[in-house]
């Protein structure tokens, strides 16, 4: 039991080595920047993406090693090392989603109180920083940090570009540029076309919500399947005769294949079940 332990540990430690020495720059570059906007869009700015890979790394070491004092097969470990080590960008990815189904739901609100503002006279400037104290709660902090980026700068593009990198949402994308066109143009009809903007952007997040609502029991009966099997099989583990039987090289086998057909079939069911994320191309 303590050579396997030992052996899983040392051989998780140099397969990260030897991907971390295999991959080109660019691809690290690459992955990085991925992260990077991945966060953003979870609205975690301070959390760097050397945390998120540390706690990735952290996770799988443990769990692993875990999994393997517990059913003693050196494969269930180094899956479980695989699985639990994706946890945390799984976590990421799903708090980023979250939180753009919040901004999407807020933004119309928050177009009909700019609408409103400058009705009423206001300027388009003091319109956008006054969503940061009345706004909907979901993008005070954003609209505040445009405030404080506005008086520090006196440009308005500028605090609007920084407005659409804090915020990292497509919705935000199309909002924020047509504030820099009208303010750009300017115009009497400023007040109609933010109400156009917002009865679009509410039909749109009232669609997406009814069919995102229907096809959540496709991802959730994916998840169930999936995992089911697995818990059965870490408390079957339990018993010797299935660690014996496990250990040999064709457990190993059936093992590997059965996690290979679990990840196709369960990305095959996300699949089916998701909305395609829409684009940021105004980014």
């Amino acid at each position: 039991m303590t050579g396997a332990v030992i052996g899983l540990g040392a051989g998780i430690g140099l397969l990260l080595i030897l991907l971390g020495l295999m991959a080109p720059r660019a691809q690290r570059q690459s992955h990085t920047s991925w992260l990077r906007r991945t966060i953003d869009r979870a609205g975690l700015e301070r959390v760097g993406p050397s945390a998120i890979v540390g706690a990735c790394v952290s996770l799988a070491a443990l769990s692993g090693l875990l999994v393997v004092a517990i059913s003693g097969v050196l494969i269930l470990g180094l899956l479980a090392a695989v699985v639990f080590g994706y946890l945390p960008l799984a976590v990421l990815r799903r708090k980023a989603r979250t939180r753009g189904i919040a901004l999407r739901s807020a933004w119309p609100d928050a177009v009909d109180m700019l609408g409103s503002a400058v009705r009423a006279g206001m300027s388009l400037p003091e319109a956008v920083i006054d969503l940061g104290v009345r706004g909907p709660e979901a993008l005070r902090p954003a609209f505040r940090s445009f405030a404080a980026d506005y008086r520090a700068s006196g440009s308005f593009a500028l605090a609007l570009d920084g407005l659409k990198q804090s915020l990292g949402d497509p919705v935000a994308d199309r909002v924020i540029v047509s504030l820099g066109i009208a303010r750009e143009v300017g115009g009497s009809d400023l007040g109609r076309v933010l109400g156009t903007l917002s009865d679009f952007l509410r039909q749109d997040a009232r669609a997406r919500g009814e069919i995102e609502a229907r096809q959540s029991w496709t991802v959730n009966a994916a998840r169930v399947a999936v995992a089911a099997p697995w818990i059965t099989l870490l408390l079957l583990c339990t018993r010797p005769e299935t660690v014996a039987a496990y250990s040999t090289a064709m457990g190993a086998i059936i093992i590997l294949g059965s996690a290979a057909l679990s990840v196709v079939a369960y990305r095959v069911m996300t699949a089916i079940g998701k909305l395609p994320d829409e684009p940021r191309v105004l980014a």
